[in-house]
């Protein structure tokens, strides 16, 4: 079960976290941090073991849990903010294969304002931070010539 764990975790970062997920590969700690995750909840994996629940329940619960800090993804709002804002950019980058390494870093020029604005599902629809985050990727882009 803590395997299945470790690699539903793995998938969930390189499709929604791809930006933490390159950080912890280039600091080799992926697999550390895959660890840490899963030791964190050992006591609910016990406890759902223990009231007999299917293991899918299992998974999906103990993945919920760990990812929780994780939500929303900061890396898919930008893709999604430069895919709809900025089609031709997109796919530029994307037919020039660097989509991913450029969006992992418009999402780290981002962080400052999605740390100020305490980005969360609660406020990831807010117009007010979109407009920043959009700001902030055409900044981006124009310092690169993309844009």
């Amino acid at each position: 079960m803590k395997e299945s764990l470790k690699s539903k975790l793995r998938a969930y970062l390189a499709e929604n976290n791809m930006d933490l997920f390159l950080e912890l590969q280039d600091r080799r700690g992926l697999t550390q941090y895959l660890d840490q995750q899963v030791s964190s909840v050992q006591p609910l994996l016990e406890q759902l073991l223990g009231d007999g629940k299917p293991g899918y329940i299992i998974e999906e619960t103990c993945l919920r849990e760990m990812t929780a800090s994780l939500r929303p993804s900061r890396y898919n709002y930008v893709m999604g903010v430069l895919e709809e804002e900025f089609e031709e950019d997109y796919e530029r980058l994307r037919d020039m294969g660097v989509l991913t390494y450029e969006v992992v870093n418009m999402t780290r020029a981002c962080a400052p304002y999605f740390d100020e604005f305490g980005f969360s599902e609660a406020n990831e629809n807010s117009r007010h931070l979109r407009y920043i985050i959009i700001g902030t990727v055409s900044t981006y882009l124009e310092n690169k010539g993309t844009g």
